[in-house]
This record gives structure tokens, C-alpha cells and sequence, in this order.
């Protein structure tokens, strides 16, 4: 496996990545017993502001790096290429999806499911549901992270040149989220109401992400020195945000009663969709602790523990899509068991799948990149001895 992990990489973002993109595929499962060690469960941040964050960041680096040597133009162009593989992934995982459930809810009997996972209008307009899906209008659940990257990656393809001005670009993006919190601006979504994931609020956290990737060619990359006080600043938000998510998930009658009505309402109004500022300051804080508590010279990222959610990291787009198709079929699992038994076979198989994918394409990627290589032309030399 450490033959296939891709050397010169922060391997702290690709291990963050991996284990986003591994609870991802456990919180997308009812009723999974390890849901509650992920990050849903104790923070307010949670495996999607990690992946967004380390998207932007993967981004900064990547896309940086090709517009300093080749100009904007070109890099603009890299970027729209990702964008299409990143909408012909979406469209594929929508069509498996959706075959997906719904047999299942023919085989079962059990049309809740359509309606739970808002597939429901492919029962009665089906093609208007295709249509809005290629239009990226409609987005049933499960399925409204990779239109949101989306965006975020076409925005950074008109935004790279400020990359060379992070903190005007940050200026720039911190207004636009401030407009659409403050005016409830978002993208129509199909059927009413707007996308679950506001584009325009969640793409302050991924441009953070790229002015903290980005290394300019005559200067250092974007970071925040080592403060005791912030530590500490950043360790008091993080225990507030899981004495709130515990008050949310556990004790909600008991929090409102008791509370000061000010402190109850300020903890109810933490919303997903506009990415509340207490979850964009969670996951910066966890960002900060994380990237100067653990060292990039750190052995313990290369254990062997370590490499299959370095791998993955490194892998993200067909971890992702392969993480959604098994949560379902882990939840049809559990629907019929959720004895341990049950529990750790779904988690052993589902995580074996993720890995499996991983290192399919990890090796793919070695033997198309050796193959390039063997495939440029020898230099002839002549001898003028």
C-alpha cells in the first residue's frame, strides 16, 4: 500500500480526508453504532465542513501551483476539466442511487424509502426529475455534497488570480456569505426552498481552504502562528460546541427549559444549510490544533494503521461515490439486524469496499503515470569524440 500513496503531499490533509470520507459512509447509515465516534456526535463541525475545507485546500495547492507556471487561462481550463469528471461522477452515482433504492423499495415493499430520500418524484415525473437532476436543481439525499463542490470548484476557476491576493479573496468571500446569511440568498432548488448545501455560504470555508493551500512561488504559504491564547480560545469553542451538541441530540426539553432563553435560542438557530459561523469557527479551530499539535514529519502517518485513510484521502472522488452506494446497502443490513454481529460486519465490509476502491485506483494511477513515463521519447545523443 505505501507503493500506491502519492509522496511529496501533506499527508496530515490527505489522513483528514480519508477519515472524513470514511464517516461520511457511517453517518449515512441508520443506526450505526460508530456514528458515535465520529465528529457529528461531538462537534458542531462534522465530516462535511473537513471535506470542503480540505477540498479547498487540495485545490490551492493543485490548481496554484499550474497557474503560477502556466497562467490562468490554463489553470482555469484544469479546473473546469475537474468540474466536468466531478459532474459525470455526480450523474453515474445519481443513476446507481436511484436504480438502487428504488429496487429495493419494489423488492421490499417499502416506498418509504423513496420518500425519505426525496426519490419520491421519480415516481410521478420522472423525467422532469431527470431533467432537474442534469440541471443539478434537484439533489435527493445523499447526493448534494458533489453539486456543491461543483460550484465551489467552477467559483474558483473565475476566482484563481486572487489566490495571489489571499486576503483580498477572503475579503471578497466573507462578504458574500455575510449577504447570503443576512438575506437567505441560495441556489433554487427544484420543488421549492433552496440546495441544502448554500453554495454561496460554504464557499467561505472552501477558500479558506485555498489561501491556506496555496504557496506562492516568492513568499510563504497562508498560516496562523502558534498562540497559547488561541490554543486555548480555539479549545474553549470546541468544548462549547459539544456541550451544544450534546444539549441538541440528548437533552433538548431539559436545554430550552433550563437555559437562558437568549443561550437556548443562539444554540437552536446553529443551521447546516448557511453554514453557521459557530461550525465554519469549529472547524477552523479544529484545522488550527490539528495542523500545529501534529507535525508533517509525524511517523505515525506513515503506519500502516494510517495508510488506508491516507489512501483514500488521496482518492477522494471514487472513495465518495463508493462510500454512498454502500451506506444503503449497510442500512438495508441493519434494518434487518442491528445485533453486533450485524454492526460488525457492515462496517468490516463497508470499510474493506472503501479501501478496495482506494487502492484499485491508487494502483491505476502508478501504472498510467509509469506508463507516460516509459512512453516519452529518448533524447538522442550523438558522439562528436
Amino acid at each position: 500500500m505505501d507503493g500506491l500513496i502519492r509522496q511529496g503531499r501533506d499527508l496530515r490533509a490527505d489522513l483528514a480526508r480519508g477519515f472524513s470520507l470514511w464517516a461520511i459512509f457511517v453517518n449515512h447509515i441508520p443506526g450505526n453504532w460508530l456514528g458515535y465516534v465520529t465528529t457529528k456526535n461531538w462537534s458542531l463541525a462534522d465530516a462535511t465542513e473537513a471535506f470542503v475545507l480540505l477540498a479547498g485546500f487540495a485545490a490551492g495547492i493543485a490548481y496554484g501551483r499550474v497557474m503560477d507556471r502556466q497562467g490562468w487561462f490554463f489553470a482555469a481550463s484544469r479546473v473546469m476539466g475537474r468540474v466536468f469528471t466531478l459532474y459525470v461522477a455526480h450523474i453515474f452515482l445519481l443513476v446507481v442511487f436511484t436504480a438502487q433504492v428504488g429496487y429495493s423499495a419494489a423488492a421490499l415493499d417499502s416506498m418509504a424509502y423513496l420518500d425519505e430520500l426525496h426519490l419520491d418524484p421519480f415516481t410521478d415525473n420522472a423525467y422532469q426529475a431527470l431533467l432537474e437532476a442534469l440541471m443539478l436543481s434537484y439533489q435527493p439525499s445523499f447526493l448534494n455534497i458533489l453539486p456543491l463542490y461543483i460550484v465551489l470548484l467552477a467559483m474558483l476557476a473565475l476566482a484563481l488570480p486572487l489566490l495571489r491576493r489571499r486576503w483580498l479573496m477572503l475579503g471578497i468571500s466573507a462578504t458574500v456569505y455575510a449577504a447570503a446569511r443576512l438575506w437567505s440568498v441560495n441556489f433554487t432548488a427544484w420543488g421549492g426552498g433552496g440546495w441544502f448545501f448554500n453554495p454561496l455560504a460554504w464557499q467561505l470555508l472552501f477558500f479558506c481552504g485555498c489561501a491556506m493551500g496555496y504557496r506562492p512561488p516568492d513568499g510563504a504559504p497562508l498560516s496562523v502562528p502558534w498562540r497559547r491564547w488561541i490554543a486555548a480560545l480555539c479549545m474553549v469553542l470546541l468544548a462549547f460546541s459539544f456541550f451544544a451538541v450534546i444539549l441538541i441530540f440528548f437533552r433538548w426539553d431539559w436545554a430550552e427549559a433550563t437555559l437562558p432563553e437568549a443561550l437556548a435560542g443562539f444554540i437552536a438557530s446553529i443551521d447546516k444549510t448557511a453554514l453557521h459561523p459557530m461550525r465554519l469557527a469549529c472547524i477552523l479551530a479544529m484545522a488550527y490544533l490539528f495542523a500545529h499539535l501534529v507535525p508533517a514529519s509525524a511517523a505515525w502517518l506513515r503506519a500502516r494503521w494510517a495508510q488506508p485513510f491516507v489512501l483514500m484521502g488521496q482518492q477522494a472522488l471514487p472513495v465518495f461515490c463508493c462510500g454512498i452506494a454502500l451506506s444503503f446497502f449497510g442500512r438495508l443490513a441493519l434494518e434487518r439486524s442491528d445485533a453486533l454481529g450485524m454492526q460488525v460486519a457492515v462496517n468490516l465490509v463497508g470499510a474493506a469496499g472503501l479501501i478496495g476502491v482506494a487502492l484499485l485506483t491508487g494502483w491505476y494511477g502508478v501504472e498510467m503515470r509509469t506508463l507516460r513515463k516509459s512512453s516519452l521519447p529518448v533524447p538522442v545523443t550523438t558522439d562528436r569524440t
